[in-house]
């Protein structure tokens, strides 16, 4: 799908919120180097894994229900077989994201099916960090 680059530039403006769902810190990994990209190019990221008590040094919620603030943009790595409940996470939530956001090489028109509906926009198979760095320089 097509992104209006005037769009992706909205949803990734700098102190906006992240809840970065699969975050790890292991070194090395794209979800490593995503992370602590978004972390200092001025994002508010909040670190999602079930088994994590922090990551990156930033306490982790198991859940995005867990999360207590409104979140900009939920960005997933995390298998596209795991997205549709993700979607349905997201919609339950009490403030809805602006951005369900699947990293390259996740799709799931379940997920979309769920989310454009509610107005939610459905980034997919796209780096945040490559789209940043693309649109802002």
């Amino acid at each position: 799908m097509l992104y209006a680059d005037s769009m992706l530039k909205e949803l990734l403006v700098p102190g906006k919120t992240i809840a970065l769902v699969g975050a790890k810190d292991r070194p090395g990994t794209e979800v490593d180097m995503v992370g602590r990209f978004m972390i200092d190019a001025g994002f508010r990221v909040i670190p999602v894994h079930p088994a994590r008590a922090s990551v990156w040094g930033i306490p982790a919620r198991k859940t995005l229900a867990e999360i207590d603030e409104p979140i900009d943009v939920v960005n997933l790595f995390r298998a596209p077989a795991n997205c549709p409940a993700h979607a349905d996470e997201t919609l339950a939530l009490p403030q809805r994201p602006a951005c369900f956001w699947m990293q390259s090489g996740i799709a799931s028109p379940q997920a979309k099916a769920l989310l454009a509906p509610a107005g939610v926009v459905v980034v997919e198979d796209r780096c945040i960090m490559v789209e940043y760095r693309r649109l802002w320089g």
